[in-house]
């Protein structure tokens, strides 16, 4: 069990999806997101990003996508002021092979983790391919996290191989509309049942997730709340934990 310090919180956020729906626009963002890490580093223990931090990301053996550089430089003045910083890879940047842990100190977790913390029980995961349905996603997830596939890629040129993931994730976009972000009740809402079974066979105080780019805090029974943490694309969203209780909160800066 980890015991967090006086006056001490930590901090969890999710689908920053940079990259999209352009350069300017997702610029705009980036630079939100940084103001909202700069605004959190005076009292964070820990920062959770929880997955689909980047809309595409795929790391050639020398060569990483450009841009947000204000971003990874605000992640390593996080660091080099020994704030840990936990990375979920998503389902949009699943293809990281060591660049976060190398340069930034920066562990990468691909599986759903759990944590106490001042004896308050976390589940964490960034929500993708879990529970039932979407069985479609979850042989797609195979076959991206194939060893062949990502060998494969690798050789495409970056220009190329880029590219044509950056078609498809936007192509996805408009197709999928304003679907993110419609709440389709308990019954309905994947990590909800997920989350449901997991209780069946232990507790836990929070269960947190990204994935569902829809901020929701639902308390499934007495004690146990579930989390989305929302998105920022449109919802610029967080959650906080003082210790005690997480509470959703809304970036306005």
């Amino acid at each position: 069990m980890t015991l967090l310090p006086d006056n001490k919180k930590i901090y969890f956020a999710s689908d920053f999806h940079l990259g999209v729906p352009d350069y300017d626009n997702s610029l705009v963002r980036e630079k939100r997101l940084a103001a909202w890490l700069d605004s959190v580093k005076h009292d964070a223990a820990e920062i959770y990003l929880v997955g689909d931090l980047f809309d595409f990301w795929f790391e050639y053996k020398t060569v990483i996508p450009k841009y947000y550089t204000r971003l990874l430089g605000k992640l390593a003045e996080l660091r080099d002021m020994d704030i840990p910083i936990t990375f979920f890879t998503g389902n949009h940047d699943m293809w990281m092979f060591g660049y976060f842990e190398k340069e930034l100190g920066i562990p990468v977790i691909r599986q759903p983790i759990d944590r106490e913390i001042n004896g308050v029980k976390f589940h964490i995961a960034h929500g993708d391919g879990l529970g039932p349905g979407d069985k479609g996603y979850k042989f797609i997830k195979k076959v991206f996290a194939s060893k062949f596939c990502q060998w494969a890629f690798k050789w495409i040129h970056p220009d190329v191989g880029i590219g044509i993931a950056n078609y498809f994730s936007h192509s996805s976009r408009k197709a999928n509309g304003d679907r993110d972000y419609v709440f389709l009740g308990e019954e309905n809402e994947w990590l909800v049942i997920y989350s449901k079974e997991l209780l069946k066979n232990r507790h836990y105080d929070y269960m947190i997730y990204g994935h569902r780019h829809l901020p929701m805090d639902i308390e499934l029974q007495p004690g146990s709340h579930y989390i989305n943490l929302g998105d920022w694309i449109k919802h610029f969203t967080y959650a906080v934990f003082d210790g005690e209780a997480v509470e959703l909160k809304e970036f306005t800066q």
